[in-house]
């Protein structure tokens, strides 16, 4: 694999014919590299609006540096991201975020309601004190996720199914129109993996889109209607129903597609 240049010029920021205007989210030839070695590279999508997206590939494949790079939280080589038609940092008051439960310090002193009231921050302004309408706002959401009793509770004495539920209650009160999810199933307990597939199916119905990286092979089918199919580059994307083959598994895998669950390729099948 050649080496990528760190000092690869960046694409014109001029809008590209092939990715419509309307899109979530645009990627056009998308290279990101540590140390001149490529992670990910020539990335190109189109994510529908109103869907829900599940990305997924073996571990080392790209999947979170994906959407680090889309949010601008890792620098990218090469390529052109846009959040409707416009860069992400135009755009950043509708996109929300929730990030892998083990890159947060929880012993970090601060309430469970003071964690989601900070998903107001960015509409609120970050030099404006967050008030009552606010920390009402935060309430509500931590409620609809069903961890209001724990409003006033240190972050550290939530259990990692809650912690989670944190998560999702601010990416509430941020309204976007797309969220990023960093593998918010991992490590959670039955009854919040279908709090958080009851969340993400209402903000669907809402015309919201969100793409969620994903490792359990037996529910892609249950839970995403468009999937990106990854390994450094994308291997296939597009409708659930018409990507997720057992063809598309083994290009995704390799040889270490013999390791999935027998359900799991029955219903890649299906």
């Amino acid at each position: 694999m050649p080496l990528i240049s760190a000092h690869a010029k960046p694409v014109a920021s001029a809008h590209l014919p092939e990715h419509p205007k309307d899109s979530p989210l645009s990627i056009h030839d998308l290279t990101v590299a540590y140390h001149r070695k490529p992670v990910i590279w020539d990335i190109d999508l189109n994510i529908p609006e109103g869907s829900l997206v599940g990305i997924v590939g073996p571990n080392g494949a790209g999947k979170s540096t994906l959407l680090k790079a889309c949010l601008e939280l890792i620098p990218k080589t090469s390529g052109l991201i846009n959040v409707y038609g416009q860069p992400y940092q135009k755009q950043r008051h509708l996109v929300g975020y929730v990030p892998q439960r083990e890159s947060v310090d929880w012993d970090f002193p601060i309430s469970a309601l003071d964690v989601v009231a900070m998903g107001t921050y960015r509409r609120l302004g970050w030099f404006k004190k967050v008030g009552k309408k606010e920390r009402a706002k935060a309430r509500k959401a931590m409620e609809q996720v069903g961890i209001g009793e724990y409003a006033d509770r240190q972050i550290s004495q939530l259990s990692g199914g809650q912690q989670q539920r944190v998560f999702l209650a601010r990416a509430l009160v941020q309204d976007a129109q797309l969220y990023f999810m960093d593998e918010p199933f991992a490590a959670v307990d039955a009854a919040t993996e279908q709090a958080i597939v009851e969340l993400l199916k209402d903000l669907r119905s809402q015309g919201k889109t969100c793409i969620v990286v994903h490792h359990d092979l037996a529910t892609v089918s249950k839970y995403f209607d468009w999937l990106i199919l990854l390994n450094m580059r994308v291997v296939a994307a597009g409708p659930t129903k018409e990507v997720f083959t057992r063809e598309n598994l083994h290009k995704t895998y390799g040889g270490k597609l013999d390791l999935l669950d027998s359900a799991s390729l029955a219903l890649a099948q299906s």
